[in-house]
């Protein structure tokens, strides 16, 4: 990791001592346009990637955020002078035609079905979501792919270059990550001309930095629950209030069905700012010519995000399509009560946008040959619930067709302030023959990509929080204490245990599947060594005909697991 900090920072350094020696020359602040920004010859994606990673570690980006914890409202603010400093203006923006959604479950799998279903009518998609899995890039897509390699080098130097040559004149404030990236995607949807733009919130709403969007077309709020307490609040009350921020005059909005009390404080929300809300139908209470409508995003918990985007896409269609038929403006009959959406007969377009949704690491599957892994970003207490329920479904499934024994293997991790023991015991009734639990980190190597480096947390921590996860599972588990690792901490007496920590993911993975997956056994890849005790453990996995795989808990681990198990995701 240490290898890893210094090349973020030599990379920034090195952008910055061109800039110092003037090889290009910017225009003067009043005048400068980003379509005249600095190519910067040489620097490759890689490092594009390194000196935005230095955003995560600069003292004064970090300040920054500290103080605006105490005060959010100044977040906004921040964020406006960002946005002009990079040569874009809040008015701008309004021509990205966006549909603005936010939730604490499923707005990223919501934004996914609309997107989707946007562009099977032809329309230029852009699709601004977080957090990535593998590659940066993937936060920004234009009709459904992230952007190249080529084109997120070249907007990205655009962006940082104008921001670095004004910071000066603003006591060297930069913006931070995310702060930055936001910036990015509204530059890039800008310059790729898109004819709609769909943007996931990234934390609440009220203060987020994509609330300097000013006119959406429509608004979405998903599924809400008790997650980021710290910066939203701890009650399903004030994660509401936070939530129903995007709120808009005269803008529709739509929510699925939420708890009883949260509902009451987004009503309220959208009275003071005479917004139109609606709650969304059932997805049952659709009609269609083809049956029940088939999603391609697996789970039962999907049936409310897919009601969502389907209201959201009708509207945007409308408002687009259909000018004369705009949504109603917010008059006095729906600024005093709440909605009812009302469920359409969807078009074939509509049918064939939600089962062709794909949203990797999201109740995903992937079989290579006798190891089925299961991939679920899950990472709190009700996505959990849904997780382990999809799961327990869909393993059974397979199972059902294997010709032997199957292994059952828990690999798991958790960052931030997320309750793991109490998600650790929903996972017990699933019954797994391993549970094994590995920090964040994709291979405990130096070369490992940069994409996937967080310099917020460190390794010590990551492994604490392993050793933690892991004696909450032996509790609800009643299962024996813990074990070593080859040359790593000592977790304590060794003896026969189910549970097992391993210090990357890579390594975590070679023991699970034990040589039987072929993409794992690529002679490129390190290969770990693991003590011979820890070895022997794993004669059920050898004996078993298939071993099947839940990774959860955290979308980063399942993003570092795809970096290793699907290989076009690296690419």
């Amino acid at each position: 990791m240490m290898v890893s900090v210094s090349r973020v920072l030599r990379c920034g350094s090195m952008f910055a001592a061109r800039l110092r020696n003037q090889e290009w020359t910017g225009p003067s602040a009043g005048h400068y346009s980003t379509e005249t920004a600095p190519q910067m010859p040489g620097m490759e994606y890689q490092d594009a990637i390194c000196t935005l990673n230095t955003l995560q570690t600069n003292a004064s980006a970090l300040e920054q955020v500290r103080r605006e914890r105490g005060h959010p409202h100044l977040q906004l603010q921040a964020m406006r002078g960002f946005l002009e400093r990079a040569g874009l203006t809040v008015e701008e923006l309004d021509h990205l035609n966006i549909i603005h959604v936010t939730g604490t479950k499923g707005k990223g799998s919501t934004c996914a079905f609309t997107e989707q279903i946007l562009r099977s009518y032809g329309f230029r998609t852009g699709f601004y979501s977080s957090p990535h899995l593998v590659q940066v890039r993937e936060r920004i897509r234009i009709n459904g792919k992230p952007i190249g390699k080529e084109l997120f080098t070249k907007y990205f130097w655009q962006v940082y270059g104008r921001l670095d040559e004004t910071k000066d004149a603003h006591g060297g404030m930069m913006p931070a990550y995310f702060r930055f990236l936001t910036i990015l995607a509204f530059h890039v949807f800008l310059k790729e001309k898109v004819d709609v733009a769909v943007v996931e919130v990234g934390i609440g709403g009220a203060y987020d930095c994509t609330n300097i969007i000013r006119r959406p077309w429509v608004c979405g709020i998903s599924s809400l629950g008790i997650d980021h307490t710290q910066i939203l609040g701890d009650t399903i009350e004030k994660i509401a209030w936070q939530k129903g921020g995007i709120f808009k005059p005269g803008v529709p909005a739509f929510t699925v069905k939420q708890p009883e009390h949260a509902l009451a404080v987004l009503k309220d929300r959208a009275t003071v700012v005479r917004c139109p809300l609606r709650v969304c139908p059932e997805l049952e209470d659709y009609q269609t010519d083809c049956g029940p409508l088939h999603l391609g995003l697996a789970g039962l918990h999907q049936h409310s995000n897919a009601s969502l985007a389907l209201q959201l896409s009708h509207t945007w269609l409308q408002s687009r399509c259909l000018p004369d038929k705009r949504f109603p403006s917010a008059n006095a009959d729906n600024t005093v009560a709440l909605l009812q959406g009302t469920p359409f007969k969807p078009s074939p377009i509509m049918v064939k946008g939600l089962a062709d949704t794909e949203w990797p690491g999201r109740n995903q599957t992937l079989k290579h040959g006798a190891v089925t892994y299961f991939l679920d970003g899950a990472h709190t207490l009700r996505s959990m619930q849904a997780c382990v329920n999809w799961f327990r479904e869909t393993a059974a499934q397979h199972e059902s067709r294997a010709s032997g024994p199957v292994a059952r293997v828990l690999l798991f991790n958790a960052t931030g302030e997320r309750d793991s023991a109490a998600m650790l015991k929903l996972l017990v009734p699933c019954h797994f023959d391993f549970a094994v639990f590995c920090p964040n980190i994709t291979e405990a190597v130096t070369s490992c990509n940069a994409d996937q480096q967080n310099f917020n947390v460190s390794v010590e921590h990551m492994l604490t929080r392993c050793l933690d996860n892991e004696r909450s599972w032996r509790l609800h588990h009643s299962s024996g204490p813990q074990l070593l690792i080859e040359d790593a901490l000592p977790l304590g007496p060794e003896k026969k245990a189910d549970p097992l920590v391993f210090p990357c993911i890579l390594s975590a993975l070679q023991w699970i599947t034990q040589g039987r997956d072929s993409v794992l056994a690529d002679g490129a890849k390190t290969v770990f060594t693991v003590k011979p005790s820890v070895m022997a453990k794993a004669a059920p996995l050898c004996d078993a005909v298939e071993i099947h795989v839940l990774i959860t808990g955290s979308l980063h681990l399942v993003g570092g697991a795809l970096r290793h198990l699907d290989l076009a995701s690296s690419k």
